[in-house]
């Protein structure tokens, strides 16, 4: 028998590594801008188009390298960042495997430009699949160009593997976020083909985070709170944003020696310090910087470097929840005086050269306000004033969520009830009836989420949701990766009742002028459309019904009436027909449980 073993050619190794480091357009971006800060560059310029799918450009002014330097940069594991094993553990630099540009060149066609400083012409190269096509000596700018084209052009299995526009474009804006906010000293350019879409000038940490979330209504800088702290493990700094800004989802990074970084326990470290602070739906915002002795910490776990393990996981768990609570501690403990001063007169000042006269008062002390008066306080029926006023005001509240015109249905499940329409409250929060098997219990507010949700989902279907105009519109400052999926579902939103207006000179910013009338409060607009359009960027599946899906599901859980609301008998009756009248009533949209039965056998054996 022959022998079977053999090496791979080395075309078929780098694509081999290609599926690990090079996973979508965000991994390219990811790894050369990562090389051209480990080159000193003070400008870096990124330009994609279609997503990254034909173009990812990332251009600086770095050392740039020399004709065999750039030639042997696209070798597997030629690095210039590593000699030897032990300089594993003592990693200051981005990148150090040695392996991004030969994965990269395996699988798109990539042209680089090159020149250092004392060079007078830089090299141009041009490869693709590993298959080196020119190499010349050419006029070029200091610093490196690669221009990445047509990824995956020669792996169309992984091509199609691909998420939309959308999907992939945020992914390429996270990868810029984690790198821009981890170097505020180095100016970022950022374009969508020929469309600016950040332009980051050198400053500090905290205008680099306003200028990439900072929106015109609320300064991302008035939401921070900063935190630092110096051990002889790790030293800790950063912002952490204030309880009162906290939502379903916000921006969190982790850093660690320049690096974005994954890592849960920290994350729970973060959260512990917010007990008792915030929801527990809610989440806040932070950017904390580590710093620690590259001794301690291990980055090669993964080629994408973004797992980190740490040698004193838990001391450093301690470090950082006390941190962030001695920040919260301040915050708290030290109020914000801020009263309104408009029209008040000014208080006098006191001077030393005046006589101080004390005050006098007079009064008449044979004065009768009740002695020149003939008034008689007329005879009311109270009981008649308020009959059945309560009942009223409180089913209008509960079923507020509902047309006026919508009809009460007739149960389908009407036979199951011994006593039709008898329910009582329980902790205002289920509704209890007696049936045939036993006993039901219903949840009152996923029953009204069920039953919103198939409202809304034939308002969009059939595109007729009514809208309430508000008086002070709303403004709706968008990301630029959330602006995409704005755009996207923007027709949905309007078919439910929302109505936008957008303002002239920025395409990111709308002010919401009008509302789905089921909406209890506009208050909450905001933070109802970011929620919105981050459940839709997230979803997998078909992109039609998942978008309809996610807006009614948001829409409802909004204009749901809340466990703890007190429920008039009529109120729980129609609620219970509708819920009945779903074609799914045992499960919300998203998986809770609506109701469950006690069988008769169940409750005797308790007794």
């Amino acid at each position: 028998m022959s022998d079977v073993i053999h090496l791979l050619p080395d075309a078929v190794a780098n694509q081999i590594a290609a599926g690990e480091v090079i996973q979508r357009p965000a991994s390219i971006l990811k790894e050369l801008v990562e090389n051209a800060i480990d080159a000193d560059a003070t400008i870096i310029k990124v330009v994609i188009a279609d997503a990254g799918r034909t173009l990812v450009q990332v251009t600086d002014n770095g050392k740039g390298m020399s004709a065999t330097d750039a030639r042997m940069a696209f070798e597997r594991h030629a690095t210039s960042k590593i000699k030897e094993a032990q300089d594993l553990f003592s990693i200051r630099t981005m990148g150090f495997r040695g392996e991004a540009l030969a994965s990269i060149a395996s699988v798109a066609q990539v042209e680089m430009r090159t020149r250092r400083e004392e060079d007078e012409l830089g090299t141009f190269i041009e490869i693709a699949g590993n298959r080196v096509f020119k190499q010349e000596t050419v006029q070029c700018d200091k610093g490196t160009s690669m221009l990445v084209k047509n990824l995956f052009f020669n792996v169309p299995a992984r091509r199609r593997f691909l998420k939309s526009d959308n999907v992939e474009k945020n992914h390429l804006l996270q990868e810029f976020y984690r790198i821009a906010l981890v170097y505020p000293d180095v100016e970022f350019l950022f374009y969508d083909q020929d469309e600016e879409i950040f332009n980051l000038p050198v400053s500090n940490t905290k205008l680099r985070i306003e200028h990439i979330f900072g929106s015109t209504k609320k300064k991302m800088n008035q939401q921070l709170l900063s935190i630092e702290t110096e051990t002889n493990l790790v030293n800790i700094k950063g912002f952490i944003g204030k309880p009162e800004y906290a939502q379903k989802q916000s921006h969190q990074y982790f850093f660690v020696n320049g690096r974005f970084m994954r890592h849960p326990y920290f994350y729970k470290a973060v959260l512990t310090a917010y007990d008792q602070l915030i929801q527990p739906t809610e989440s806040p915002s932070f950017f904390i910087f580590f710093e620690a002795d590259p001794q301690t910490i291990d980055i090669n776990i993964h080629p994408t470097k973004t797992e980190i393990k740490f040698e004193n996981e838990q001391a450093i768990w301690s470090i950082l929840s006390a941190t962030v609570k001695e920040a919260l501690g301040k915050f708290n403990i030290i109020p914000s005086i801020d009263f309104d001063r408009e029209g008040v007169p000014d208080i006098p000042v006191l001077r030393s050269d005046k006589e101080i006269v004390q005050p006098k008062t007079s009064f008449n002390p044979a004065y009768n306000p009740f002695g020149n008066t003939a008034y008689k306080r007329p005879s009311i029926d109270w009981n008649d004033l308020y009959k059945d006023f309560e009942g009223e005001k409180k089913n209008q509240e509960v079923m507020s969520g509902q047309h006026d015109t919508a009809p009460i249905f007739e149960s389908k499940f009407e036979d199951a009830y011994e006593n039709s329409g008898h329910f009582f409250q329980l902790k205002n929060r289920y509704i209890i009836t007696s049936v045939k098997s036993g006993m039901l219990m219903i949840d009152q507010r996923n029953a009204h989420i069920r039953v919103l949700f198939d409202q809304f989902m034939k308002e969009i279907q059939h595109k007729r949701g009514m809208s309430q105009q508000l008086l002070f519109p709303e403004s709706l400052q968008l990301m630029p990766d959330d602006y995409l999926f704005f755009e996207q579902i923007k027709s949905e939103l309007r078919y439910v009742g929302f109505e936008f207006a957008s303002e002239d000179g920025d395409k990111y910013l709308y002010q919401v002028t009008g509302i789905p009338a089921q909406l209890q409060s506009a208050s909450s607009t905001v933070t109802l459309l970011n929620d919105i359009i981050d459940r839709v960027k997230h979803a997998t599946g078909d992109v039609v019904a998942v978008i309809h899906e996610q807006i009614a599901l948001s829409l409802a859980e909004s204009a749901a009436i809340h466990a703890g609301q007190v429920l008039e008998k009529e109120a729980m009756t129609e609620l219970v027909e509708r819920l009945f009248a779903c074609p799914i009533h045992n499960h919300t949209p998203d998986g809770k449980k609506i109701m469950a039965i006690w069988t008769e056998e169940e409750i005797k054996s308790r007794f």
